[in-house]
């Protein structure tokens, strides 16, 4: 498979929230505004690319080797913690008010089962190094894109009118209904 391939693919037809599912409590919990949700995108493309690239030499180089692949789970979360806990470092000083408006989602990323998912799947698909950071980067992205996209509808129906009964959470999960549905239509452009 091409990186090309790759990318389409990781982007749009297996987006990691709307397609797999995975990673909806941060894609509901931060969409409320495209600046949030583009800062939390940018720390999870961090973590998901370096963590793949990591798991990937610890997977190949340490626990193959060994015969002991039955600790990938648990090494793999705690790289993953270990990265989370660096860019949280980060953000609270270069960007404090990202930081804020972050606030819990952000050392959530380290139980965002769509990071340690990833990093899985690029083992059990068999990628190489080059392969499985870009896997992870595609879905990192694909993953930003979707909260993007799911902030900036939410912020326009906060413009205009829409049944008070579904204000908040219900038409949250109607929106992320529709926009799962619309993705899953890129899976009739894959042969």
């Amino acid at each position: 498979m091409d990186y090309i391939n790759i990318i389409i693919l990781a982007l749009f037809v297996n987006n990691v929230v709307l397609a797999q599912f995975l990673g909806i409590c941060p894609f509901l919990g931060v969409s409320a505004k495209v600046e949030t949700s583009m800062g939390m995108g940018a720390a999870v493309i961090f973590v998901m690319a370096l963590a793949n690239f990591v798991t990937y030499m610890i997977y190949f180089f340490v626990l193959k080797p060994l015969n002991i692949e039955f600790m990938q789970t648990i090494s793999f979360i705690l790289v993953i913690a270990f990265l989370v806990q660096v860019v949280e470092l980060i953000l609270k000083k270069a960007a404090p008010s990202l930081y804020q408006a972050l606030g819990i989602y952000l050392p959530l990323i380290t139980t965002n089962c769509a990071v340690l998912g990833i990093a899985i799947l690029a083992v059990q698909k068999n990628y190489n190094m080059v392969m499985s950071v870009v896997y992870a980067s595609a879905i990192a992205v694909g993953f930003t894109l979707a909260m993007v996209l799911m902030a900036g509808i939410r912020e326009q129906l906060e413009n205009t009118g829409y049944p008070k009964g579904m204000k908040g959470f219900p038409i949250s999960l109607i929106t992320a209904g529709l926009l799962s549905l619309a993705f899953m239509g890129f899976a009739g452009l894959v042969k």
